[in-house]
């Protein structure tokens, strides 16, 4: 079973980002009330027709027979259902039709459908990404032809820019576009690993291919971007000849089973050009960026998922003498399985409270263009991405291990959760694509200008939680006050580092990156402590939220000054 978060994100909404954060970023238009009945809508779709097909499409899967990709039984009626009550739009500019919702609002819903079925998810995720890349970019022509029906989801988007030469290196791409005289482009090539790259969804798909112009600048300058539609238009709406596309095969995946991953060959496939020429990528990165924060999200709901399977499990399983406790008690009081679940839960709780913060962050930046709240926006999301999705992986493996030597089987479910995980912190670039980002897109170039900003903010939490007189409160503040201060110091070491020899930076930006992640989820806890202690009265939920937040300083936060070690080092060898 799966159980939304509903009375968490309430939480979030109304006490521990303000009292009424949702109210405050969109001047009133959406309060929180009006999210909870979102939010319930959503999680009653996910839990009724999203979830009982996660283990149906991993046994399954997605099959190509005669060119042509079957999904696996219910899909189609699921995504019919999902575009009609108008969720693939849901977070996307009211102006091409969309839903509007703020991204408080959006990333919230994006954790339901990922933890309900996280192969399913990421169709959707990527038809929103590319409306969105699409929408900055296109002609106003392309826009009348395409946009509509992405946002509808009458039509799905992808994400052509993988090549068996090109993996992270997209200067490498060799996939061509020529001009045709009637102003079309004939793109020629073949592109690998394309997420729902064929499927029987819908009725046609918008692949947004990169590719390289004859007369094109060697590298990423010489990039350009292409609509390359499985079907062409036929001029009245609808759908005419097929395009020269073809699924050549679908790889087989350690996991997301019913997500078919495809290799397509395009020859002298019809093109049209997005945006203007050699500046594909600049168009391209809307989607990326989109996709980023959009895959920690799969890997907040994956986790969760993963969580409250082996939270259950371990509740009602009786194996051995469970020390300090009755015969007959459950495998949960075991102390090292409390302490797996504890730990579990305790980095969910500051991940879906950071999703929310950073979202606020955009939420501002587009609705007040706030300076400030761009720079933290943008310096967060590769800590987002890799953070999140890093943590699916272990708390996925540590669920199996909670079910012990049931959880290898494959019939417990939980073997799918691991397995499912494990590509989130690779594609839309790896954990070491996104550290690096961080250190030289963000913290190199602006040297630690935004990275101070985000400290002074973790700082006045800190003296937020020192006038409060509670034991739980008095350790948060003195274990979040020392590894800010060893964050610090790491910051200035790192900014010397890249100034003297930047081989000895960038060895040591995952390390960074963890460091900041640890260091943002414990700031997190410390304003989920401050909001619960506020409480006449605590609750079960809020002795669980004080547990969780005095483990997670112990357990998690403490790795700060072990990555500090590491970081002075610099380069191996």
């Amino acid at each position: 079973m799966y159980t939304a978060p509903l009375a968490q994100y309430d939480f979030l909404y109304t006490e521990v980002l303000g009292t009424d954060i949702l109210a405050t970023v969109t001047n009133g238009e959406i309060k929180a009330a009006d999210a909870a009945a979102v939010l319930t809508s959503a999680a009653d779709f996910a839990a009724e027709m999203l979830r009982p097909l996660n283990t149906v499409g991993d046994r399954a899967g997605s099959v190509l027979s005669d060119g042509a990709v079957t999904t696996p039984v219910g899909y189609k009626q699921a995504y019919r259902s999902f575009a009609e009550a108008g969720w693939v739009g849901f977070g996307l500019d009211s102006a091409i039709d969309g839903g509007g919702a703020p991204f408080l609002l959006y990333n919230a819903v994006s954790e339901l459908w990922s933890a309900a079925n996280p192969a399913f998810s990421v169709c959707w995720l990527l038809s929103t990404g590319a409306a969105a890349a699409l929408h900055s970019a296109a002609s106003p022509e392309l826009k009348d032809v395409y946009l509509a029906k992405v946002v509808s989801g009458q039509w799905t988007g992808t994400m052509n820019l993988t090549e068996s030469d090109a993996g992270t290196d997209l200067s490498a791409i060799r996939t061509i576009a020529r001009p045709n005289v009637d102003g079309t482009w004939a793109v020629t090539g073949q592109k690998i690993f394309i997420t729902w790259g064929d499927h029987d969804l819908t009725e046609n798909i918008v692949h947004l291919v990169l590719a390289r112009t004859p007369d094109a600048p060697v590298g990423l300058a010489g990039l350009s971007l292409f609509v390359v539609p499985k079907f062409l238009p036929d001029g009245r709406g609808g759908i005419g000849e097929p395009n020269r596309v073809t699924t050549l095969s679908l790889e087989h995946k350690l996991g997301l089973h019913s997500s078919p991953t495809c290799v397509l060959d395009y020859a002298d496939a019809t093109g049209y050009l997005v945006g203007d020429l050699h500046r594909g990528l600049s168009a391209m990165f809307v989607m990326m960026n989109t996709a980023r924060i959009g895959i920690g999200l799969q890997g907040l709901g994956l986790a969760d998922l993963a969580y409250q399977q082996a939270r259950d499990y371990a509740q009602q399983r009786v194996q051995g003498t469970v020390v300090g406790r009755p015969s007959g008690t459950p495998i949960a009081e075991h102390p090292d399985v409390a302490r797996l679940l504890t730990s579990m839960s305790s980095s969910i709780s500051a991940m879906r409270a950071f999703s929310m913060q950073v979202a606020e962050w955009f939420d501002r930046w587009q609705r007040t263009d706030s300076p400030d709240a761009a720079e933290l926006a943008e310096f967060c999301v590769p800590i987002l991405k890799a953070w999140f999705t890093e943590e699916a992986v272990r708390i996925a493996s540590d669920g199996v291990q909670v079910h012990g030597g049931l959880g290898f089987i494959e019939e417990a479910g939980a073997a799918q959760h691991y397995r499912d995980a494990r590509i989130m912190p690779i594609y839309e670039g790896t954990t070491a694509i996104q550290s690096n980002d961080l250190l030289g897109r963000k913290l190199i170039r602006d040297g630690g200008v935004t990275a101070r900003r985000l400290f002074d903010q973790i700082d006045s939490s800190v003296g937020s939680l020192r006038v409060i007189e509670h034991p739980v409160a008095a350790r948060t503040a003195e274990r979040l006050d020392r590894a800010l201060q060893t964050v610090r110091d790491a910051t200035e070491t790192l900014l010397s580092h890249a100034a003297r020899n930047p081989r000895d930076a960038y060895a040591a930006s995952v390390d960074y990156l963890t460091m900041l992640s640890l260091l943002v989820g414990a700031w997190m806890h410390g304003r989920i402590v401050a909001a619960t202690l506020a409480h006449p009265e605590l609750s079960t939920a809020d002795q669980q939220r004080l547990t969780e937040a005095d483990f997670y300083g112990a357990h998690h936060l403490s790795r700060v000054h072990s990555l500090a070690e590491a970081i002075r080092a610099g380069e191996i060898g």
